[in-house]
């Protein structure tokens, strides 16, 4: 029986020990709001940059803000695009031959949640017109969605989703 009760008693300090080292506590509680605030701005920025980028440097700007790494990886439309690093290295040397200008707008209504202090979610509308060598353009719209990551001191995304919508049926 006394084994039982140290088992116990020893179970118990374990867990108040994590609890008050914030090991188990929920990442996004963990910190604090002021915190959380400047974190919210500094991927908010980020955003905002990587449009400002996309729109004056053309599709290849997109390299420096994706995560050089394995893990990353987008999808559009609900179909994988990229599926690491390497890959959206490949693709967007292809599609910067095609497209040389993109113009990107987020919406205005650009939302960030502050996960930890390292990753936050972005989510937003775009707007692109995407214009291609012979002079054509094509507009785009959609919502985008990617989860930024904090590395080196600088935030990337480790991973992107764009997504247009799809025409519904047509009613009489």
């Amino acid at each position: 029986m006394w084994r039982v009760r140290w088992v116990m008693l020893l179970a118990a300090a374990i867990a108040a020990g994590f609890a008050a080292t914030g090991a188990w506590a929920d990442g996004a509680q963990a910190i604090t709001s002021a915190r959380r605030e400047a974190v919210a701005q500094s991927v908010r920025q980020f955003a905002l940059s990587v449009a400002a980028d996309v729109s004056r440097e053309g599709p290849a700007a997109w390299r420096g803000h994706f995560l050089d790494s394995p893990a990353f990886f987008m999808a559009v439309n609900g179909r994988m695009q990229f599926a690491d690093s390497q890959a959206a290295t490949q693709g967007i040397q292809d599609v910067s031959r095609a497209i040389p200008r993109i113009e990107l707008h987020w919406g205005e209504d650009l939302r960030v949640d502050v996960l930890t202090p390292e990753f936050a979610m972005v989510a937003s509308t775009f707007h692109e017109v995407l214009t291609d060598r012979e002079g054509h353009a094509d507009r785009e719209s959609g919502f985008f969605t990617g989860l930024a990551e904090l590395r080196g001191g600088r935030w990337q995304f480790r991973n992107v989703h764009w997504s247009v919508p799809v025409a519904g049926p047509k009613t009489p």
